[in-house]
């Protein structure tokens, strides 16, 4: 686990995931699940990148749930989910995940990725920048999410983020 002060700021968490995606690397999930993971040093092995792969192009290209998002929730669960049964931990984690939909549902009218890739040919350039835009910009609001759940902002100092061990809102 990094210290706080070497956390990365969520606009260099948008850049990674952006670049993963534009490279080929990963598609969108994949992409943010690898780089919150490896941004906030939490120490998962790469393996976790395939919990994600099944999300891409709307779950299996199917055309619902955006990847992008889903890979946010996932990556919001592997800092605030539980691994213990009954942990009531899952009400943080289910309410930051909550908060993550309403957001992007905000900023684009829908979660649907058949809906917001309508009319596009899929890996057309259209719709790999619209996708990596939304990787990007899905990456940097969990990546602000967790800097604000650790309770500090970015560039304050001494505080520890664990995958496992969360703070309990006041």
């Amino acid at each position: 686990m990094k210290r706080l002060s070497e956390q990365p700021d969520p606009a260099q968490v948008r850049k990674a995931a952006e670049a993963y995606y534009q490279s080929g690397q990963f598609y969108c999930s994949e992409a943010i699940v690898k780089t919150i993971n490896d941004e906030f040093g939490l120490g998962y092995p790469d393996d976790i990148v395939r919990l994600a792969s099944g999300f891409p192009i709307g779950i299996g290209s199917a055309g619902c749930a955006c990847g992008a998002v889903t890979g946010g929730v996932m990556a919001l669960g592997m800092v605030f989910g539980r691994k213990t049964p009954g942990d009531p931990c899952i009400d943080r984690c289910l309410a930051l995940a909550r908060e993550l939909h309403v957001f992007f549902a905000r900023e684009h009218g829908c979660l649907c990725c058949r809906t917001l890739t309508h009319g596009m040919i899929l890996k057309s350039p259209e719709h790999l920048r619209q996708c990596i835009a939304f990787t990007g910009e899905v990456a940097e609001e969990t990546a602000r999410i967790i800097l604000r759940e650790a309770g500090r902002a970015p560039g304050e100092q001494n505080m520890i983020i664990s995958p496992i061990k969360t703070r309990k809102k006041s």
